[in-house]
């Protein structure tokens, strides 16, 4: 009796151990970022407009892909284009986006004193030399009125937001996400675009009313099906949310090879369900947004949510088109307990 009470305790022991690694794992999991600030600009942002015409346009299926000049190829080639001259001088054209993005932004962190340090992930996709690119953001920056200090960081992509959940969750600083793609070398089936999304942890940001829950995105680890439908699971569980609670589903950047994945993805999960889901395959109604891919699904995303929609799940790929896709969830915020 002796002996086999010893072994029930340790048995015990180790399923106690357990429980405990799962219940930590699943926590970490299940952190998340809020959406602070959203500034997106694409070919269906006309000058003069505001923001609410573009998710109007998008969310209307307004299609922007079409043949006309581009800024690099020298004729007509069918993409979708930053509003603006054609003829306008790239690193003008930058200049002038960046401006925009950042005078969006700094409009929020104006709220926020000063100490306050925003860890910045730039990519742009541009013909700039690095050197020029580099002048061009402080450019912008300096004459943003941005008055936080901000300091670069490595990550990139969804990589990013995975990697800032999963070691820097206490942080105080906010991330900053800035994706720029102007005069792509082939244009072809493209799409220029401009998103700035500023994020902040839950427990340690709280000057700042959040405009939605952005929960850790998840990369399919292969090209299969399978694996699709094993990240876009997971995805879901981080929020949690079954997936009879989304309410649209949004396509970014994923390449022709898998087209028939998403569909096979969207089918097991009975994803197009009933009319009142929306699907937006910003690919057919922008054209491809290389890098800015999953940032310019995640902004329009976290707009319509700011509206009073639901939950909203984003499959998208990268720069690379050959590179295994992500599946990302975004939420509303509960409202205040009273």
């Amino acid at each position: 009796m002796l002996y086999y009470l010893a072994q029930q305790k340790s048995a015990d022991g180790w399923d106690a151990a357990r429980a405990t690694d799962l219940e930590c794992a699943l926590s970490q999991g299940r952190r998340h970022h809020q959406v602070l600030a959203i500034s997106v600009y694409t070919a269906l942002h006309a000058e003069q407009s505001n923001s609410r015409v573009q998710v109007d346009a998008i969310l209307e299926g307004t299609n922007a892909l079409k043949a006309q000049p581009s800024r690099s190829a020298g004729g007509t080639v069918r993409h979708s284009r930053l509003p603006g001259d054609v003829n306008e001088n790239t690193e003008r054209a930058l200049l002038r986006v960046l401006r925009k993005l950042l005078n969006d932004i700094a409009i929020q962190l104006a709220e926020l004193t000063d100490d306050v340090v925003l860890a910045l992930s730039l990519e742009v996709d541009s013909p700039l030399r690095e050197d020029r690119l580099g002048k061009v953001w402080q450019t912008a920056l300096d004459e943003s009125g941005i008055r936080q200090t901000v300091m670069p960081i490595t990550w990139k992509g969804l990589e990013a937001v995975d990697q800032w959940l999963d070691h820097r969750s206490d942080d105080q600083a906010l991330l900053l996400l800035v994706s720029v793609v102007i005069a792509p070398d082939a244009p072809q089936g493209t799409a220029e675009a401009a998103v700035g999304l500023l994020l902040g942890n839950p427990g340690t940001q709280l000057a700042l009313v959040p405009v939605a829950n952005l929960h850790r995105p998840e990369q399919a680890r292969g090209e299969s099906a399978g694996a699709l439908i094993h990240a876009t699971q997971l995805a879901l569980s981080w929020a949690p949310l079954p997936a009879s609670g989304v309410e649209h589903i949004w396509r970014s950047g994923i390449g022709q090879k898998y087209h028939a994945l998403v569909t096979t993805v969207m089918n097991e999960f009975e994803l197009p369900l009933s009319a009142d889901r929306k699907v937006h395959d910003l690919d057919a109604l922008l054209g491809h947004p290389g890098a800015a891919a999953p940032w310019v699904a995640i902004a329009l995303a976290a707009k319509t949510v700011h509206r009073g929609y639901g939950p909203q799940l984003i499959l998208s790929g990268v720069r690379c088109t050959d590179a295994p896709l992500w599946g990302t969830v975004l939420t509303p915020v509960p409202p205040p307990m009273t």
